[in-house]
């Protein structure tokens, strides 16, 4: 095996195959050049869900999970054992049952899987990854209610919403950036809606659907999930059998993105007029809509309908903010407003669902998400996995099954080996010294008054980017490469890109 084995060649398994490598990685996350024949296991610290009656409870239950012990306290224990292994194993011994009559699921489901699975394709065939994603959603639906495993483990989900989102019913799905996540919605509507359609009075499926996204070009990304849509995934991608497609169609979908669900005013008052209507009484007019104005806004579509389906994209954005403990990090500064921006996001998101669900009646809230794991100062603890997280098809899996590309860091020779620490933190070393523009500071940012350490990371990232470019010219590669600069903020990206113009300029 070569020092560089993993980055010559990072590709261990087919994108459409259950993988059955993986690189081996130390305790810093960097590959070891060793291949394990086996799948890769998920490793998560997760907030544990908390019984419904606890007899015999002491302090010292906080503290008998080792790797999580230096996160439990006596409000909220932190466990290392993710229960994800647990579902992908019922879920593999599922697959792999060679008779449809044994998988314990409708016919039209057992068809849907035959046809994912099994189906000449003749455009994008799915990955096994979108497979396995929207297996575990059936499996948890149709299947593990009929086994005494089962039920454990939905019990299990039923506590982890019950302790962070005691209105909802949540499923959480990871999956890597770039592994396909509109295709794994499109694929879990047809599943229900040709249930739905063929069993109206079953109370599993729906054909009633809100998808909710964090932003207008999320939003517009998704329009392929519209049966009518020109290029419906259902028909486009083949992902219903062609004799299924009427029944899809029978779909109501509302695609919209979580800033709707605030509510507006219905009367514009100017402050005298409001003080006018206030009158003696002293109170303040009430001129927000109401819960039911705000929904027959959002989603018109729906209303009447029962049992509505939820799918929420990038849904880390999504949770219910835990009363703070007084063993909680206080945040200051630029983390505290970034806290409080994520919280109030987070708030209006959810907020608006359970009102969807005090009106309408929601079956189940799933959610989709490279990254489900609780934002800081959410109340947990930074980076801990969602408890109702049951699918995980990591980065580093989806690199293996050559689904993404492998990302790189370029390192410069001249920068001395006792600053690349610095270097890989980047930002927790040079976010006092940026500099600020607001009242009173005049005129536009100067991408030469940068800090020079941030000065010297981006020539380091410039002068990598341009060699290369230079490289794929004389091969006669038309596609440039591609230069990406993640920012804290978009305060601190507009300096930044004005560096790298800088250099562009100036070496140009």
């Amino acid at each position: 095996m070569t020092p560089n084995a993993f980055f010559d060649h990072p590709i261990l398994n087919s994108p459409y195959e259950r993988p059955l490598r993986y690189w081996e990685l130390d305790e810093q996350g960097q590959p070891t050049q060793k291949i394990l024949e086996t799948r890769r296991r998920a490793e998560f610290i997760t907030p544990i869900p908390k019984p419904k009656k606890r007899k015999n409870a002491t302090d010292q239950e906080a503290f008998v999970f080792g790797e999580g012990k230096g996160l439990s306290t006596k409000e909220q224990q932190y466990d290392p054992t993710s229960i994800i292994n647990e579902v992908r194993g019922h879920v593999d011994s599922w697959r792999s049952l060679a008779n449809p009559k044994q998988w314990q699921v409708t016919p039209e489901t057992a068809r849907l899987l035959q046809h994912w699975r099994h189906h000449k394709f003749s455009g994008v065939r799915p990955f096994f990854c979108q497979v396995e994603a929207v297996e575990t959603a059936i499996w948890l639906t149709e299947v593990a209610p009929q086994s005494r495993n089962g039920k454990r483990l939905l019990d299990h989900l039923a506590a982890a919403n019950r302790d962070a989102n005691p209105e909802l019913l949540r499923l959480a799905l990871k999956l890597a950036t770039g592994a396909g996540k509109t295709t794994v919605m499109a694929m879990l509507i047809a599943w229900q809606t040709i249930n739905a359609v063929r069993r109206p009075a079953s109370k599993q499926f729906t054909r009633g659907f809100l998808v909710c996204a964090p932003g207008l070009t999320i939003k517009d990304r998704l329009r392929v999930l519209q049966p009518n849509d020109p290029d419906s995934y259902y028909k486009d991608r083949e992902l219903a059998p062609g004799d299924l497609l009427d029944e899809v169609n029978r779909a109501k979908i509302v695609i919209t993105n979580y800033h709707a669900f605030k509510r507006r005013e219905r009367i514009e008052l100017s402050k005298g007029g409001r003080q006018l209507l206030q009158g003696r009484t002293g109170e303040e007019p009430s001129t927000l809509e109401t819960e039911g104005q705000m929904l027959q806004r959002v989603m018109p579509d729906l209303m009447g309908m029962k049992n509505i389906l939820v799918i929420n994209d990038e849904a880390h954005h999504c949770y219910r903010e835990k009363p703070k403990d007084a063993d909680d990090e206080d945040l200051k500064g630029d983390d505290r407003k970034e806290a409080e921006k994520n919280n109030e996001a987070a708030r209006l998101w959810i907020s608006g669902l359970e009102a969807v669900n005090r009106k309408l009646g929601l079956s189940r809230v799933i959610d989709l998400s490279a990254t489900p794991f609780f934002l800081r100062g959410s109340g947990y603890a930074e980076g801990t996995l969602f408890p109702w997280t049951m699918s995980d098809f990591s980065l580093m899996d989806a690199i293996e099954c050559g689904i993404v590309k492998l990302p790189r860091v370029p390192v410069a020779e001249n920068i001395p080996g006792d600053e690349m620490p610095m270097f890989r933190n980047l930002w927790e070393n040079i976010r006092k010294d940026m500099p600020k523009k607001g009242r009173g500071s005049g005129g536009e940012l100067d991408p030469l008054k940068l800090p020079t350490r941030l000065q010297t990371a981006l020539q380091a990232l410039y002068g990598h980017y341009e060699k290369t470019f230079t490289l794929w010219e004389e091969k006669g590669i038309k596609v440039p490469p591609c230069f990406i600069i993640v920012c804290q903020n978009t305060k601190s990206a507009f300096p930044a890109s004005r560096a790298i113009a800088w250099n562009c300029r100036r070496n140009a």
